[in-house]
């Protein structure tokens, strides 16, 4: 490894959270977390106390499997089924705004994506059924949800797409495009302009997490394997093309999670370690152990500095009923 793993600047734990599976920041000084028992717990990060929990399902305790926080005032939870529900912040605590009913029983993750085009309307892609896609625009939940559903009546037995396994929007070029894996390990290339598929490729079967950075035209996708695959696209005819791939100690990614600075990803493995690569050169450049026990099911990275260690932060989430935070940047 080219440097020694550093330590945890802290680790958040309590007895009532137990496994994690889901985790965002909200103006950098706050942590949401989502629980396998069906709770969210507010971390309070000037203080690293939780400061409010509540659960979102009506006590039948399903796995929330991704939250999202808005700039303002807006949370977003799925729940394991589908179920999404969006909640206003108020002063007490947060409110149920609305629920969107999903028949999905799958493990994707949905993606809450700031457009560039419209700042202050950010999508959510969802999934809403074995291989649909919703896009939710969040300043209008109850009258603006596009659908992409795939074709597949030229699609037999083997090459059926299966289950909706992973997203990623991007923009490339002033347009929108979304990214999604399915169970078989087809990735397809939608453009929300027209809702058209642009491109079919395939990668190995069962991804679980993909991420693609537009600026340097290179993604990364990973699985229940013992490697991660790279591609890129061929820009003007927006052609997916697989690259090298980066082979694993051990087999088993949940998350894979590209840094808004662009100089590293880190990938959450099912044998509790966090790898660290730097986005460069690809190379692995440390592992943390932090997570002694159980699978890492998310990692999530504040989008600018934390007051109390005058840094961005990194939150990593396992199923070992903690969370830690890292200071990468040093």
């Amino acid at each position: 490894m080219a440097v020694l793993p550093p330590d945890p600047v802290f680790t958040l734990r309590c007895a009532e959270m137990g496994p994690v599976n889901s985790l965002c920041f909200h103006r950098n000084e706050r942590l949401l977390a989502g629980t396998t028992k069906g709770k969210i717990f507010l971390w309070d990060l000037s203080t690293n106390r939780s400061s409010l929990h509540f659960e979102i399902g009506g006590g039948h305790q399903q796995p929330i499997t991704a939250l999202h926080h808005t700039d303002d005032e807006l949370l977003i939870s799925q729940e394991k089924g589908g179920t999404i529900t969006l909640w206003q912040m108020t002063n007490t605590g947060y409110k149920r705004q609305i629920v969107l009913p999903a028949n999905y029983t799958g493990y994707c993750r949905s993606v809450l994506y700031n457009n560039s085009n419209c700042q202050d309307d950010p999508l959510l892609f969802y999934p809403c059924d074995e291989n649909t896609i919703g896009v939710l625009h969040t300043s209008d939940p109850e009258n603006s949800v596009q659908m992409l559903v795939p074709d597949e009546t030229h699609l037999t037995g083997a090459n059926k797409l299966g289950t909706l396994n992973c997203l990623k929007p991007f923009e490339h070029a002033s347009q929108l495009f979304c990214l999604a894996g399915y169970e078989s390990g087809h990735f397809l290339t939608w453009d929300l302009s027209s809702g058209m598929i642009i491109d079919i490729a395939q990668l190995d079967a069962d991804p679980m997490a993909v991420d693609y950075d537009p600026h340097t035209n290179r993604g990364i996708a990973g699985g229940p394997g013992d490697k991660i695959s790279t591609f890129s696209y061929q820009r003007k005819i927006m052609r997916f093309q697989r690259s090298s791939d980066i082979a694993l100690k051990n087999p088993g990614l949940n998350c894979i999670r590209i840094r808004q600075d662009n100089k590293v990803f880190c990938t959450g493995g099912w044998d509790g370690r966090v790898r660290i690569f730097s986005w460069k050169s690809l190379r692995p450049l440390a592992v943390l152990t932090e997570h002694k026990s159980g699978a890492i099911m998310d990692i999530a990275y504040s989008s600018g500095p934390v007051a109390m260690w005058k840094a961005p932060i990194m939150a990593v989430a396992g199923m070992d009923s903690q969370i830690s935070l890292w200071n990468l940047y040093n």
